[in-house]
């Protein structure tokens, strides 16, 4: 779950830089945007954050404390759509939020991406210039390794939480419904108005039910680069964890990589596993499915010459309103899937 080092940009290190840029933001305006009080009012309503003071333990097992509740809130793209869709309304996002062409990033889900401020949109890009600017009061992010925020640059890591405090969000090893719960919890203690979150979680249920009902398919979840096919481990991903539990039979790799996550094969391996159905990444940096259909060895899996070839939505929020959409799409695509092996 690496991304490749692109362009790098001049960062403030070190706690001298990291004073003279406060010091600026200070008589500045404090950035762009603004986030929704505590309550899940708009600042358009008058409304201001509870006096109240706030706490939080992370699955880092830190606890945070501050005297009121934090309301400029920056987030990395997966947390934001999470807290989005649990009525918090972060000021700034880092992390795949925009196309070439403009358009939302898939993984950014139903964050206004015309109202929050981008801090950088690829692996290792972070503005923390403008990150310090906006003078935040929290900033939040999901880990694939334990203490690792995803998308935080190591090299600046340590002056980014000299700016404000975080929050890790633990997804490996963990059911995405556990992984729910943890961004419903802190959505709560930043006062987010849930609305809709009921109606949204009863959807997520019923299409958890009907999962079951397609346990005798065989199902293969992949990621395809230009060079290498990767089969990914099931124990390591939330949503998958998540199928596995509903009932879903999902193929493991006999063999993974350092980290665990992924097995890589070369696409004239790519014939290794036996499937009824394949589950592709859909994610920008993967391949589509019809640049994977020119590699001879895929083309030919009985899967992909059936149509049984399906997307997966590899990075879907982490809320009742994401997961949802996800099960209910791929309750759709299974429904037309038959055993082939």
């Amino acid at each position: 779950m690496s991304g490749p080092v692109l362009a790098r940009r001049g960062f403030l290190s070190g706690a001298a830089g990291l004073a003279v840029a406060l010091t600026l933001a200070a008589c500045g305006d404090g950035g762009t945007g603004t986030a929704a009080p505590a309550g899940g009012a708009s600042p358009s309503d008058g409304a201001a954050p509870a006096a109240r003071s706030w706490t939080f333990t992370d699955d880092r097992g830190k606890k945070l404390e501050q005297p009121k509740v934090p309301s400029r809130i920056v987030a990395q793209v997966g947390s934001a759509a999470a807290l989005w869709d649990f009525g918090v309304r972060p000021i700034a996002v880092f992390g795949p939020h925009k196309l070439k062409d403009g358009s939302k990033d898939p993984q950014v889900g139903n964050v206004d991406i015309s109202k929050v401020t981008g801090l950088g949109n690829v692996w290792d890009e972070f503005n923390v210039e403008q990150y310090i600017g906006l003078q935040p009061d929290l900033l939040v992010s999901s880990m694939y390794v334990k203490d690792t925020l995803w998308y935080v640059p190591e090299k600046s890591e340590e002056t980014i939480e000299q700016v404000a405090p975080s929050v890790g969000v633990m997804l490996t090893g963990k059911s995405a419904t556990e992984v729910i719960g943890t961004y419903e919890a802190l959505a709560k203690s930043l006062g987010a108005d849930m609305q809709g979150v009921p109606e949204a979680k009863a959807r997520m249920e019923a299409a958890t039910k009907e999962l079951a009902a397609f346990g005798d398919l065989k199902i293969l979840m992949v990621s395809g680069g230009a060079d290498a096919f990767w089969i990914v481990n099931p124990p390591e991903y939330p949503d998958i964890v998540h199928l596995k539990n509903a009932g879903l039979t999902v193929v493991t790799p006999s063999k993974v990589d350092e980290g665990g996550f992924f097995q890589t094969l070369s696409w004239e391996n790519a014939d290794e596993y036996e499937a009824d159905v394949i589950l592709y990444d859909t994610r920008t940096q993967a391949l589509k499915p019809e640049e994977m259909m020119k590699k001879p060895t895929f083309a030919k899996l009985p899967a992909v010459e059936a149509g049984q070839l399906y997307p997966w939505n590899a990075e879907a929020p982490y809320s009742y309103q994401g997961y949802a959409a996800f099960l209910e799409g791929l309750v759709a695509n299974l429904k037309k899937a038959k055993p082939l092996t």
